[in-house]
């Protein structure tokens, strides 16, 4: 005859209840259930593990543990991504694992939340935005290149390390003509800079980040407009480097001043560049990377924080890549 045991979780309220459940606790407790083959109760706001394996109850236990402390250390609720990201590192015994990723976590705007690395690729990555001058990010959409830089640029501007933030991509034009565009210059450059405007004020409350970029503290401008420029006490972020040639990634990396740090970000399966033009990104991988100071981290579909059928898109259309390669190569050799 099995007997079972049971562990008791009690909370304030049920804002504390919502908070440390993701803003779902039936839906979300059900997921502890299958996750770690326990039952659940919540009744009164008290939830109780019960289970008749011990090693399944402590396992249950510890992760809605996490969950009460990562919520009264941060003092905010547990977003649905941190949850899941929770729930997957527990069943797979990877929690110290996270423990170290929320060692990097960034520190943005005052009434902004911290920002930490969701897998060991962008771990690694912010490791070295911190410790090195010049980081590639290099891989597919979705994988957290451009919003940890720009994460880690907000984070270093308000801890003084740096006295200005300055944000660039190519103007590459992907099927449209610039000159057809209504507006003066600077709006058809917007929709080029449009994401970067998005992620910074994911960063920063919207009046700050506007106060910022009118008195040029913070400065978006498309790469040609780099030219001829030396950018010092500065956190310089190129995005979509993919699209830039190599003559301007070297006009780009040779911008670098005193004081200052550069992350490039891109991705070679995306380029907008003629056939028969060379991409800056690739370039500079195949010719830099022996440089020690420069570090280039790389990403793959497992990095994807977006939409989980993201992750699905982009290994099916690196299949088809592949597949289309191979049967290049092959005709080729008849």
């Amino acid at each position: 005859m099995s007997h079972q045991s049971e562990d008791s979780f009690f909370f304030d309220g049920g804002d504390a209840l919502n908070a440390v459940f993701a803003g779902f606790p039936p839906a979300n407790i059900q997921r502890i259930e299958k996750a770690f083959s326990v039952t659940c109760v919540c009744r009164d706001l008290c939830v109780k593990v019960i289970s008749d394996s011990p090693a399944s109850r402590k396992r249950a236990s510890a992760f809605i543990r996490e969950l009460v402390e990562r919520h009264a250390t941060r003092r905010e609720p547990i977003s649905p991504e941190d949850f899941s990201q929770l729930l997957g590192a527990f069943q797979e015994n990877r929690e110290k694992e996270l423990h170290e990723f929320f060692s990097e976590r960034i520190k943005v705007g005052k009434r902004k939340a911290d920002i930490t690395p969701r897998t060991r690729h962008q771990f690694e990555y912010v490791r070295s935005i911190r410790t090195k001058d010049i980081v590639f990010g290099i891989g597919p959409a979705g994988t957290g290149k451009t919003y940890l830089a720009m994460a880690m640029a907000v984070s270093e501007f308000l801890a003084g390390r740096y006295s200005r933030i300055i944000l660039t991509r190519p103007a590459r034009e992907a099927g449209e003509n610039l000159g057809f565009l209504p507006g003066k210059l600077e709006e058809k450059i917007l929709p080029y800079l449009r994401p970067l405007y998005d992620a910074l004020h994911d960063m920063l409350d919207f009046d700050e980040a506007n106060s910022l970029m009118e008195k040029n503290i913070i400065e978006l401008a498309p790469l040609a407009f780099m030219r001829g420029r030396t950018l010092n006490h500065a956190f310089v972020i190129l995005d979509e480097a993919q699209n830039a040639s190599s003559d301007q990634m070297l006009m780009f990396l040779t911008r670098l001043g005193f004081d200052s740090c550069c992350v490039i970000t891109g991705d070679p399966t995306q380029t907008d560049l003629a056939k028969n033009q060379v991409s800056g990104l690739g370039h500079a991988n195949k010719i830099l990377a022996q440089i020690p100071e420069i570090a280039f981290c790389h990403f793959d579909s497992g990095d994807v924080v977006r939409h989980s059928l993201v992750e699905k898109i982009i290994d099916a259309y690196s299949r088809a890549n592949e597949k289309n390669s191979s049967k290049g190569r092959q005709s080729i050799s008849k």
